[in-house]
């Protein structure tokens, strides 16, 4: 039989623990890892420093991790077709091994050079799946059950080290800064697999007994929520490991009232895919409507300073500017306070979700694609098929925040405001204004809109728009095609009853290898769960 050698291609999915394409390496030959820095990334409007730094954090411990199992991991960086070429030229190979991916619109059209430089060279490219997103789906039915065999199915795991017969020079991990990239300041998780593991073991064990009164607010979510989002984004950890580890935990604690909270959990879990599977189900969802009857209707009233005021965190609006700021200081927020936000900028303020879209999605550590750009379209009220949920800023400051600490702590302007004006500061009077110290409109900024007009404004525009029977016939389109079934997803808009597409982008050829749920998506849960 005829030596073949693999590499196994890392992308999203950096990590040595139940990885399908290093477990099929270890049928080859020999087998080297390669990791790519790729222009194309960097220079996406998603991409912010944080993303990478996190990322080169998790390289780094992976490149130990493989190094202990004989792998040499290729960190290069370059377009994907360039670098592979260039390694065909000094360590010929025959099998290309990576994971399936999600990914946003540069991401696919990278799949696709791939594929035809891989099919031009007679290089067999073997894609395996690694979350419960499915390649060409025909049908949402049955598309629960498909999720829950996927990852209810075994580990994978490296029984044995590699073959090292492959030296290549391996010059240090690049820096943010050599990259070209501005330092962030962000306070980020900790990077890589062990930490990754580590966080799923506490809360498994004990953060999560409060998973589900915890995750609303801002003030609990932050030890509340799994944090495990950022470990799905990049791999670190995989989905089914977190599913296998939280079903070992449900049925062997004793512990009832830990158990009912987990169980919440994994509901979200299967949420996290659901919505990843709309993107690979209608790739176009990254740029336009999901109804396309909604088409020009914020386009084109943009309204720059108010999307100024919205990013800075200067609204007007405490508990929208606390959230903002903390964001952008942090990475991460949970998700009542992530719909909130996205809720304020598309009915407040009338902006497109594109534009507050990409914001976010360099700001959200845990950028998903998949979760975010369905998300930002459903807080929108842009699917057509879910209910509009226009969030009062000053209601989820009282539910979430009745003592004021997260917005004392995000907006130390109003640290001296009494708490019966801290919501709404500028109803204080010159005296109240003086005595706190904080004058509305110079210190802090008066509100940027009136809240009923606004919302009043948004509500006849968009109930209007949905009662047109292009509307509704669109809608029973976009539900038949995205909408969940009566399959065992958690009841939309349920918190208690826990559960026991991409427009079919074509995958390059292979071989076979030997709710709207709070706190569920990357965007908080489980891509914050």
């Amino acid at each position: 039989m005829k030596a073949t050698r693999s590499v196994v291609w890392f992308k999203r999915d950096l990590r040595i623990h139940d990885h399908a394409p290093l477990g099929a390496a270890l049928f080859h030959a020999d087998a080297l890892a390669l990791f790519i820095i790729e222009p194309e990334w960097l220079q996406s409007p998603e991409c912010d420093a944080s993303h990478v730094d996190f990322a080169l954090g998790c390289l780094k411990e992976l490149r130990v991790n493989l190094a202990e199992r004989n792998m040499p991991l290729l960190v290069r960086v370059g377009s994907a077709v360039e670098v592979l070429s260039e390694l065909l030229s000094m360590v010929p190979f025959t099998h290309l091994l990576s994971h399936e991916e999600t990914g946003p619109d540069w991401s696919y059209t990278r799949d696709k050079s791939v594929a035809n430089w891989c099919a031009s060279r007679q290089i067999v490219w073997q894609e395996f799946t690694q979350t419960g997103v499915v390649r060409r789906l025909g049908s949402r039915q049955g598309w629960a059950g498909r999720w829950q065999a996927r990852m209810s199915a075994p580990l994978c795991t490296l029984d044995k080290a590699f073959t090292a017969a492959v030296t290549l020079s391996q010059p240090d991990l690049p820096t943010v800064a050599s990259l070209g990239l501005v330092p962030h300041k962000r306070t980020l998780q900790p990077s890589g697999e062990k930490a990754a593991l580590r966080t799923l073991e506490s809360f498994l064990q004990e953060r999560g007994r409060n998973y589900r009164k915890a995750i609303s607010s801002p003030l609990s979510a932050e030890n509340g929520c799994s944090r495990l989002s950022p470990y799905l984004a990049f791999g670190a950890l995989s989905m089914r490991a977190v599913h296998h580890a939280s079903e070992r935990t449900i049925a062997h604690t004793p512990d009832r009232a830990m158990a009912f909270a987990l169980r919440g959990f994994t509901g979200r879990l299967r949420w996290h895919c659901h919505f990843m599977q709309k993107l690979e189900d209608e790739p176009e969802i990254e740029f336009r409507n999901f109804a396309r009857v909604c088409d020009g209707l914020r386009e084109n009233e943009f309204n720059d300073a108010y999307f100024s005021a919205w990013c800075t965190g200067r609204t007007g609006y405490p508990m929208v500017d606390a959230c903002m700021r903390s964001l952008v200081a942090t990475g991460w927020l949970n998700f009542r306070m992530r719909a909130m936000l996205v809720s304020f900028a598309s009915y407040h303020l009338w902006l497109h979700w594109r534009q507050t879209g990409l914001f976010l999605a360099r700001q959200f550590l845990d950028f998903e694609p998949g979760i975010h750009w369905s998300q930002m379209q459903m807080q929108s009220g842009t699917t057509g098929i879910n209910t509009l949920r226009i969030y009062s800023p000053t209601k989820q400051a009282r539910d979430h925040d009745p003592q004021g600490l997260f917005i004392r702590q995000w907006v130390p302007e109003l640290a001296r405001v009494p708490l019966s004006f801290l919501v709404e500061p500028w109803r204080m009077d010159s005296i109240e204004q003086r005595l706190s110290g904080c004058a509305i409109g110079v210190d802090y900024p008066a509100p940027i809109v009136e809240d009923k007009a606004a919302t009043k404004a948004a509500k006849d525009r968009m109930y209007g728009l949905r009662k047109s029977s292009r509307a509704r016939e669109e809608a029973q389109e976009v539900q038949e095609r995205h909408g969940s079934r009566k399959s065992g997803l958690p009841p939309s808009g349920s918190r208690r009853k826990a559960p026991p597409q991409r427009a079919t982008k074509p995958s390059p050829k292979t071989t076979p290898p030997p709710s709207q749920q709070e706190d569920l998506f990357t965007w908080s849960s489980v891509s914050n769960p």
